[in-house]
């Protein structure tokens, strides 16, 4: 039963106050119907009340608090253009599309890559976090591309030592603007969080060593396509490399690209894609190699770089 103060109180100023929940959340619950009010000691339901309704005198306030879903569960679905390029008794291959992660985390409610192979009917590893099981490596949500996830135990823990030890071999593809100088060469540069963004990375002092070579595949004077391989894999490298030699991916409007190159190409993302990815075999030691096509947002960009 509400407080005297709360009488002519903002309904979701008093819920929010009195279950320690934000006032966000509170109008929210209001919104969703799960806000009622009925006279004090009555059983029958009471009415619906909206965020802004004032708190009457005499009155109770019940509140069903719905069951919110865990960030962190996997969401079983079929993810549109999650291509298998190979599937092994002990791994999947996958290609990537943009806007998809690899797996579950806070804050992202959009489509993983454990949730579309559980929804194509995979059954991958179950070591490693609940939300991230047979996850190995990552691919940024804006870039597409390559990944491999282990499908059984053994699997999981040689492909997470090899990664740990960088024995697999990762070669991207990028466009970047400009020219670089030299046209192929080492990106040395420490990488640690940005101190003004907690969603960006920088090239820091005191940073965690970030080492990238790059090879110029084509030229077009505005951009550059590059061929990338990394000895580490910290997040947002190459993007942060790129970007801190002045040539950031086209399109990357995070890490500084021009916006009206991305218009001009169509790109509402970075021009980067996991290009090919080779490992040992998990369990024979083979040496194992695949490739990722382009998709088609990154043909097109491409095809107007060309003047095609």
């Amino acid at each position: 039963m509400p407080q005297a103060a709360d009488v002519g109180r903002r309904v979701d100023a008093v819920v929010g106050n009195a279950l320690g929940v934000s006032r966000t959340k509170a109008a929210a619950w209001c919104a969703a119907g799960h806000v009622t009010e009925r006279p004090a000691g009555a059983v029958a339901p009471g009415r619906t009340l909206p965020k802004s309704a004032k708190v009457a005198a005499g009155t109770e306030l019940v509140v069903d608090i719905p069951e919110e879903p865990n960030p962190l569960d996997v969401k079983v679905e079929i993810v549109e253009d999650l291509s298998i390029l190979a599937d092994d008794p002990d791994y999947v291959v996958v290609d990537k599309p943009v806007g998809v992660a690899a797996h579950p985390s806070p804050g992202w409610v959009g489509p993983t890559v454990v949730g579309g192979l559980a929804g194509a009917g995979y059954r991958i590893s179950t070591s490693g976090a609940p939300e991230r099981q047979g996850i190995v490596h990552r691919l940024d949500v804006g870039t597409s591309g390559i990944m491999v996830v282990a499908k059984s135990e053994r699997a999981y823990t040689a492909l997470k030592d090899a990664f740990r030890d960088r024995t697999p071999q990762k070669t991207y593809h990028a466009v970047v603007q400009g020219l670089p100088d030299p046209l192929n060469g080492t990106i040395d540069a420490p990488i640690g969080r940005h101190p003004g963004h907690d969603w960006r990375f920088a090239v820091l002092d005191g940073g965690r060593d970030s080492v990238t070579h790059y090879e110029t595949l084509e030229a077009f004077g505005r951009a550059t396509l590059v061929e990338v391989t990394l000895e580490t894999g910290r997040t947002h490298q190459i993007r942060v490399h790129f970007s801190a030699m002045r040539h950031p991916c086209a399109g990357d409007l995070t890490y500084g690209a021009d916006p009206r190159l991305a218009a001009e190409l169509g790109l509402t993302r970075q021009w980067l894609h996991a290009h090919r990815l080779g490992f040992p075999h998990p369990v024979t030691g083979e040496w194992v190699a695949y490739e990722s096509p382009y998709p088609q947002d990154l043909v097109y960009a491409l095809g107007v770089l060309r003047g095609e």
